[in-house]
């Protein structure tokens, strides 16, 4: 780019080269802390607004707790896992994404599904949502996504161009977006939903081998979603429709329950997959790795009090137990460090310290001190540094994680594996939607993109048509587009469709 005047920087003015593809080491990652630009990003996005959560601002909980009912110590060390028939107490919080605290339940969102395990080894969080994949891989682009899904700068509406202009400008959230304007993107209530991981995670057992894994919390209520007219209905009549059904449910005894369900790949099996298996916006089929039972979650128990709870409840995927460990996902090496840096700001230094984060079957013994709200005895007269020779609590290397190879010179990769963005989708309406989930998911997608810019709407169908010929189709006749010029523009790159309809 020439013009200097038009040039993106950092906060400080310093040049950016690519705003796209996170510093990593080599193709495959993991992010690199040297991604300054990155932190940078991250840092300033999870400050933007207070004191509300800027994403998962509406939220609902409730406490019960978790039960295992298959054996899975060949694949995890784990303690609260380690015996069928263990509980353990648990608190879990249901959330809307992209909306306000004030939001409607019914809204078209993804759904949050975080649950925080009280384990004897520490706090272990699951932190996902109600789908199994996401909208954008690199969390170098998800500051932008989410202004996207807010509000417009200077209308203070949601505007239908932002939203799909980013879209149709990310062809990796195609298998997202196909997720979220079917019936799963309202669901009917949050009993009635599942959760998923997302992610994939590394499970190491007692011998130190190691397995990618995913997890699947399977609704034992049902799948039941809302229609797009009953969700505008509920919308106006009932903003708070799921929030109530949830805390009335369990008030009666009618306590929701969920079965936890584990996908699990040897680690060797992973680099010639025919899919990049740290890839958030793709899945593995159940035909390659069926799902296996592992327990029962129960939600039994509602907050006494909502604020003290559910809005303090503070929910982050670094908070990793023995046996369970990251993997090199760049959303998920991402989200390691956002969560917690958003709680210190939205909650505090101490944020720890609040009833519902402390961890509850094991004491905290760490060197952290002061700083505001520590309502503790913050230590007392004991030291406050490691290594010290006064008695303080030292590491038990015996609880090491095996560690990850990882090879690649540091750059900024774009995404290179051949398996391109459009299989998965194209694969979910061919072959696991009825014909109603498809003509209710064109309905839904022209009713919403027939709000934007007509380009924006041709680039968008372009993407529907690499995914299936019939489903780019019918949005396109939905929307009176020519379809000559949508099936050209689906034959272009993504940087000449950009150009072409700029």
């Amino acid at each position: 780019m020439a013009d200097d005047k038009k040039r993106l920087t950092t906060a400080f003015g310093i040049p950016v080269a690519d705003d796209q593809n996170s510093m990593t080491a080599g193709p495959r990652g993991p992010v690199l802390m040297q991604d300054v630009h990155l932190l940078e990003k991250l840092g300033h996005f999870d400050r933007e607004r207070i004191p509300e959560r800027v994403v998962h601002a509406k939220g609902a909980g409730a406490g019960g707790y978790f039960e295992v009912t298959a054996d899975v110590t060949p694949y995890t060390k784990a303690k609260f896992l380690s015996k069928v028939g263990k509980r353990t107490e648990v608190f879990a919080r249901f959330s809307t994404v992209g909306g306000e605290k004030g939001s409607a339940d019914a809204a078209r969102d993804p759904r949050g599904f975080a649950v925080k395990f009280y384990t004897e080894e520490g706090n272990y969080d699951f932190v996902g949502n109600n789908t199994p994949v996401f909208f954008i891989r690199d969390p170098l682009k998800f500051p932008d996504f989410i202004h996207t899904q807010k509000r417009h700068p200077a209308t203070n509406c949601k505007d239908p161009d932002m939203f799909w202009d980013f879209l149709s400008l990310t062809p990796e959230s195609i298998h997202q977006v196909t997720i979220l304007f079917s019936g799963r993107g309202t669901p009917a209530t949050l009993r009635n939903m599942n959760g998923y991981g997302s992610h994939t995670y590394m499970w190491t057992n007692k011998k130190g081998e190691c397995f990618w894994v995913k997890y699947h919390f399977m609704t034992d209520q049902g799948v039941r979603n809302l229609s797009q007219a009953e969700s505008t209905r509920l919308s106006g009549e009932d903003p708070d429709h799921a929030t109530r059904d949830l805390f009335e449910a369990i008030r009666r005894g009618d306590n929701p329950s969920w079965t936890l369900e584990m996908q699990i790949m040897p680690v060797d099996q992973a680099r010639d997959y025919r899919f990049d298996v740290f890839d958030i916006t793709k899945v593995w089929p159940h035909g390659d790795y069926p799902p296996i039972q592992v327990g029962k979650l129960v939600l039994n128990r509602n907050p006494e009090n909502y604020f003290a709870e559910v809005e303090q409840s503070a929910f982050g995927p670094g908070n990793l137990v023995p046996g369970i460990a990251a993997s090199p996902d760049k959303m998920l090496q991402a989200r390691l460090f956002s969560y917690h840096d958003t709680h210190l700001h939205r909650l505090g230094p101490n944020y720890h310290l609040i009833p519902v984060n402390q961890p509850k079957a094991c004491p905290e013994k760490s060197y952290q001190r002061d700083g505001p709200m520590r309502t503790d005895g913050n230590g007392g007269s004991g030291p406050n540094y490691w290594p010290n020779s006064f008695n303080g609590p030292g590491p038990d290397e015996a609880l090491k994680q095996p560690g990850m190879g990882l090879e690649g010179d540091s750059g900024r990769y774009a995404y290179t594996h051949p398996n391109d963005d459009f299989v998965q989708p194209g694969n979910l309406y061919r072959h696991v939607m009825s014909d109603m989930d498809r003509e209710h998911l064109v309905n839904n997608i022209v009713g919403h993109l027939g709000g934007a810019q007509h380009r924006i709407q041709l680039r968008q169908a372009a993407l529907f048509l690499k995914a299936d010929e019939d489903y780019g189709k019918r949005v396109a006749q939905g929307l009176g587009l020519d379809l000559g010029e949508v099936k050209r523009l689906a034959a272009m790159s993504r940087e000449d469709r950009a150009t072409a309809t700029s």
